[in-house]
């Protein structure tokens, strides 16, 4: 077939796929962004990086290859239906059982959104009564489509030197978190979430040049003294060190003397590419983690920047090899790898050029704010997106301030500790904090904070089995038994092949004197042959040459020589019968006779010596002439012999060699053997040291929350407080903790290479990092599963009125119709086409608190808009969504003034006894900050307002916080919405009511259905609505309980500011008395201004939420109308529109079923894991009471 037909038959083309729609349901007036960067313009000479595609894994449309819905605008023309329906089939799998679904909440979810889509393009084929229905179903689509996964924010801190990045990159299953070398990584916030694409992506955003220039103007001050002379400072880790080598990494050219003469704003001008980068964002897209490690280094890395630069080099020419390269075979080819290798040739030398002329190439990591990463790692899958967070225990300022502002904004936290120190230092009390744990009386759960204790495989077996007392262990005995039994055959096995291995030596030496003997046997026939003279060096025993005569002209030595003759003898004759091991003993002995014979003719007298010396050369004449001469014939017959003595010694060598190799594969196999038993040694010790670490730190994590439960108790009502009274079921508070080797688990699973074995573990689940991967879709498990409930009641509730109009159309007269409608309907000319900025008739300002501050002077805050609606007799407005919106107004208003009520009578008076608390307690506080201090640290707190290593404007509220803590907790648990909830039904309820007394009497019972129906659906938005308030409520708490410690540090800018001015001798003394002073003098307004400043907030929170309620409920009040509209419409009979009624109320059906379906998978998953669990329990039990 051609290009054309396979175009006009739908063949090989690519389906089209709409934007994405934005939610906007439902507005969150606190909510603030989390990634919100600055724009900023294009960056001159920045490298080009890969423009970022779309993420299209936010809607699951996309994946099933469907067409996303356009978003909905007030003033779009009425659909026009088709002239024919069109027949679509379901977007999603259809199924006849429960049995057949695996649910999840993502399966259910994607499934669901199919379901929409599938109720979207039937809705298409239907002529719609009025432009009001039109807008809120598109509204209600747009809202469906929309729906995502919820996400959930997982703060990781730890000190530095914690493992966070290896645990992270063991989570992510693949390195992608900067480790070692890349210290700037523990500086910067970096964010890690899940996008369904193959690649890595990042934005690296940058400080703004308000921001570096207000740091610039902090390590200014760090770098000189209170003369205003430079520190020269050797030591980085001090305020002077730290400040230079930020400064001096972003502009390496500028000198330490010159720096401290310019000002923030003249460095900044300094560098002209420096001052582009501030505000902007980098993009990077990686193929995979190599790639992106090396493009991240660019920005993060803050040793060496060329660094990466030469790995990659380096790297580069590794790779290129002629297995990678496949070779030239043609002309073309030959050429083209020419070509390639010159164009290599020019951008290596371009480097090294570069390279050579910029030496001092600028670092950027101090200048960036936070990383973002995306990518495919299973553990985000559902929802998760790990924050690394700065050391929280780092001395450097930005990272414990970077720390603590994004620990507000995440649900969840992970805190990190080595395991040894987990324990040993009580880790979970000191990360945590006083502060930071005050925040867990209102908003702790299982979920909210989870332990870590990393490198368990840093273990000493010795160690633990003395501290934990295992000497007598089972399991352990049974683990050394076999390790001593390993030791003693190796021992045995060791000691057999020492002895083979001194035979095979000794069968070596004895076939190297045999073949010397041949030599020489075989060079003496030669000379006998050839009538030569031969004198025998290694065969002379006691025979006489033949045509030659021994004569002794040895003189002085007669007696040594016929002894060694002697000796060589006994060696020859005994190295027949003997094996290597006894010949060197053998030798030895020989030796100390030799020498003692030796001592012995060295003491005789020189008479004896003369007659020894004369007695030998009589014997060896008379011993000569007895000898037989040596023929050819017995020379070839030693040869022989010669020859058959070596092949027996091969013999024998082959089978010691072959003992020697069994032994030695026997030890191998006994070492692997030993490996195995000391990595089951070294984890069975971790195992149970991780077993006593998570007793120890849920228990010390127990202990420190009733330390503050009686603390508040006490402080609430010093006369009846009871130590001994818990103030909650601590036994039920189950700190999550896991212990986890990330380098084990890495190395197992091949992650890395080049690190050698696993040390401790031989199995993935010991190491712990697949449980705490589970763990991640179980942090985000709950809020999934409370999606997709609510997502499904959406549905149904939708389907349920659309159905109802479909059906609704016929049985209703034509009389009957036009009364409802004169009565109810919204007149078309009461919303106004032309107004994009508020379409559903709510009278809201541009500024939405507008009408807090001041900006409106009519009576009611919410109103509609004037815009001259249809009146009856009386002068009220006719039709159901003005009067809703008019009695909806006075609900919010009424809410709006009992929740700054509550707020008053719950925590006014706690707020102001807090207050005089922390002003009695001030200048103490003060004083003991600054007695505990160095005098450097004290000046470098002064120089920072309060926050440095500690921060004192946190410490000076205190008493504060205390005193509101548990008061503030039990509020914001209270259902803050129960009476508005009530007040806005009973207004629904009572305009149903007077809807259904209107009606003929033929319609009544049709009414009261269509009412149920409307209420119904009603209640599932208001109900949504509430649930969003009710969340942007608990974010703009949160927010509001930490703004304290801003506004005390505002307040007491002016007393840092004036003690720094102090100068000279006593400078000290002098900045600590002025600063006291300065407290003394000011504490009564800072604290009580910030019990004002308290209940402001709440009064504004308590506003907004009015704003955000009014724009839900004008929606609600037009969905109300749209679904009573069904009683008055009348529709196109004609014969297209019958049949895509037919079709969409089989469509409808079709979707509640497996609505249902999956509801029932739903909950025999659920009741399975909890039968699972509960057996799980039984068993435990079963096994305590069988040890107890």
């Amino acid at each position: 077939m051609s290009y054309k037909e396979n175009v006009a038959l739908g063949v090989g083309t690519s389906m089209s796929v709409k934007p994405e729609p934005q939610d906007v349901a439902m507005p969150r007036p606190f909510a603030p962004s989390l990634n919100a960067n600055p724009s900023t313009e294009s960056i001159k000479d920045k490298p080009f990086v890969k423009p970022e595609p779309r993420d299209t894994a936010i809607n699951p449309f996309t994946s099933r290859g469907i067409d996303l819905p356009q978003p909905a605008t007030n003033n779009a023309p009425r659909r026009e239906a088709p002239a024919t329906p069109k027949a679509i089939g379901p977007r999603y799998k259809v199924y006849t059982s429960p049995d057949d679904i695996v649910y999840s909440p993502e399966n259910a979810l994607g499934e669901g959104l199919g379901m929409v889509q599938t109720l979207q393009e039937s809705i298409k084929n239907l002529q719609l009564g009025s432009k009001m229905r039109q807008e809120v179903w598109d509204r209600e689509i747009e809202s469906l489509t929309g729906q995502t996964a919820p996400t959930t924010l997982i703060a990781v801190c730890g000190a530095t030197g914690a493992g966070k990045s290896s645990i992270l990159n063991a989570v992510l299953k693949d390195n992608i978190v900067p480790t070692s070398g890349m210290r700037a990584c523990t500086a910067t916030v970096t964010e890690i979430s899940y996008h369904n694409k193959p690649t890595i992506d990042a934005d690296v955003s940058f400080l703004t040049q308000a921001e570096w220039s207000e740091e610039l103007k902090v390590l200014l001050q760090d770098l000189v003294d209170e003369d205003g002379n430079v520190k020269r400072s050797t030591d980085l880790k001090s305020d002077a060190g730290v400040a230079w080598q930020k400064v001096h990494a972003v502009y390496p050219t500028i000198s330490q003397d010159l720096l401290v003469t310019l000002t923030p704003e003249q460095i900044i001008a300094r560098d002209p590419k420096i001052a582009a980068i501030l505000g902007a964002t980098k993009k990077i897209v990686a193929k995979n983690s190599k790639d992106f490690a090396m493009e991240i280094a660019k920005y993060i890395d803050s040793k060496d920047q060329s660094r990466g630069k030469k790995k990659d080099k380096k790297s580069k020419g590794d790779n290129f090899t002629e297995d990678a390269v496949p070779a030239p075979t043609s002309m073309f080819d030959k050429v083209k790898a020419a070509a390639i290798k010159e164009k290599d040739k020019k951008k290596d030398k371009k480097d090294r050029k570069d390279k050579e002329h910029d030496p001092n190439a600028p670092a950027l990591w101090p200048l960036i704010r936070q990383v973002n990463v995306r990518c495919n790692a299973d553990a985000l899958k559902t929802g998760s997106i790990l924050v690394d967070l700065p050391g929280v225990a780092d001395a450097n300022a930005a990272r414990n301030n970077i720390a603590k502002d994004y620990m507000k904004k995440c649900q969840c936290i992970w805190i990190l500790a080595p395991i040894t120190r987990a324990v040993d230092d009580k880790t979970a009390r000191d990360l945590l904090g006083d502060a930071f744990r005050m925040q867990l009386m209102s908003d702790y759960d299982d979920h909210s904070i989870t332990f870590i204790a990393s490198k368990c495989d840093d273990i000493s077996c010795t160690e633990v089995i003395r501290a934990l007392q295992l000497d007598e262990d089972e399991d352990l005995e049974a683990i050394d038994e076999r390790i001593d039994e390993n030791e003693d055959k190796a021992k045995a096995l060791k000691k057999e092949k020492t002895t083979v291995e001194r035979a095979l030596k000794g069968i070596d030496e004895e076939i190297k004197d045999e073949r010397a003997i041949q030599k020489e046997l075989e060079a003496h026939v030669k000379a006998l042959k050839n009538g030569d003279k031969f004198t025998p060096k290694l065969t002379a025993k006691n025979k006489k040459v033949a045509g030659s005569k021994r004569k002794n002209s040895r003189r002085g030595k007669a007696g040594k020589s016929k002894r060694q003759r002697s000796i060589d003898d006994d060696d020859d004759s005994e190295a027949e019968d003997s094996d290597g091991d006894h010949s060197d003993s053998d030798d030895d002995s020989d030796a100390k006779s030799d020498g003692s014979n030796s001592d012995s003719d060295s003491d005789a007298s020189d008479d004896e010596h003369s007659d020894s010396k004369s007695g030998a050369n009589s014997g060896d004449e008379e011993m000569d002439d007895e000898e037989e001469q040596e023929t050819p014939e017995s020379l070839k017959s030693k040869i022989t012999e010669s020859k058959t003595k070596v092949k027996e010694f091969r013999g024998r060598q082959s089978e010691a060699r072959k003992q020697k190799k069994t032994l030695g594969d026997q030890l191998a196999t006994l070492n692997k053997q030993f490996t195995v038993l000391q990595k089951q040694k070294n984890a069975f010790c971790s195992l149970k040291r991780s077993e006593f670490s998570r007793d120890v730190l849920k228990e010390d994590f127990r202990t420190g929350l009733k330390d503050l439960d009686d603390a508040a108790a006490e402080e609430n009502d010093p006369d009846n407080f009871d130590p001994a009274v818990n103030r909650r079921d601590y036994d039920q508070i189950n700190l999550p903790v896991f212990t986890c080797s990330s380098r084990d688990y890495v190395r197992l699973t091949g992650q890395v290479s080049g690190d050698g074995d696993p040390t401790c573990f031989s199995n993935v689940e010991d190491t712990g990092i697949p449980a705490l991967q589970e763990w991640c879709h179980t942090l985000t498990l709950s809020a999934r599963e409370r999606s997709v409930k609510a997502f499904f009641k959406h549905l149904e509730t939708f389907s349920a009125s659309v159905q109802a109009y479909v059906e609704g159309i016929r049985g209703v007269t034509p009389a009957d119709r036009e009364a409802l409608r004169e009565k109810w309907e919204t007149a078309e000319d009461n919303v106004s086409e032309d107004d994009d900025e508020d379409p559903y008739g709510m009278q809201l300002d541009d500024d939405p608190f507008a009408a807090i501050l001041g900006g409106r002077q009519s009576g009611l805050l919410y109103t509609m808009k004037e815009k001259s609606p249809k009146v009856d007799a009386s002068g009220q407005p006719v039709g159901i969504t003005p009067r809703l919106t008019k009695e909806f107004s006075t609900v919010i208003e009424k809410n709006v003034e009992q929740l700054k009520t509550i707020f008053r009578d719950g925590l006014e008076e706690k707020c102001q006894v807090g207050a005089a608390n922390a002003a009695a307690s001030a200048v103490a506080t003060s004083d003991d900050v600054a007695a505990s201090m160095h005098w450097q640290t004290y000046r470098a707190t002064l120089r920072r307002h309060g926050s440095w290593r500690r921060d004192l404007n946190v410490e000076l509220l205190t008493p504060f916080t205390k005193n509101i803590a548990s008061s503030w907790g039990k509020l914001f648990e209270t259902d803050l919405f129960k009476a508005f909830r009530g007040a806005t039904l009973a207004t629904i309820k009572e305009l149903l009511s007077d809807f259904e007394s209107s009606a003929a009497l033929g319609l009544k019972d049709r009414t009261k259905s269509q009412a149920e129906l409307c209420l119904k659906e009603a209640e599932v938005a208001l109900q949504k609505t509430i649930a969003i308030v009710s969340e942007s409520l608990s974010s703009e708490q949160k927010e509001i309980s930490r703004c304290l410690a801003p506004h005390v540090q505002e307040g007491l800018v002016e007393g840092y500011d004036q003690a720094m001015e102090e100068r000279g001798t006593g400078s000290v003394k002098r900045q600590k008395d002025f600063f006291h002073k300065y407290i003394e003098d000011h504490k009564d307004n800072i604290f009580e201004n910030g019990a004002d400043v308290i209940m402001e907030r709440l009064n504004t929170a308590a506003a907004s939420v009015g704003s955000g309620l009014a724009e839900s409920l004008g929606q609600l009040a037009q969905k109300i109308e749209v679904n009573l509209a069904v009683l008055w419409e009348g529709g196109n009979d004609n014969v297209e529109q019958a049949m895509a009624r037919d079709a969409i109320v089989k469509d409808i059906d079709s979707i509640s079923r497996q609505v249902e379906l999956w509801r029932t998978s739903e909950r025999t998953k659920r009741e399975n894991e909890q039968q699972y669990d509960r057996l799980v329990k039984d068993y435990l039990v079963e096994e305590d009471t069988e040890m107890d």
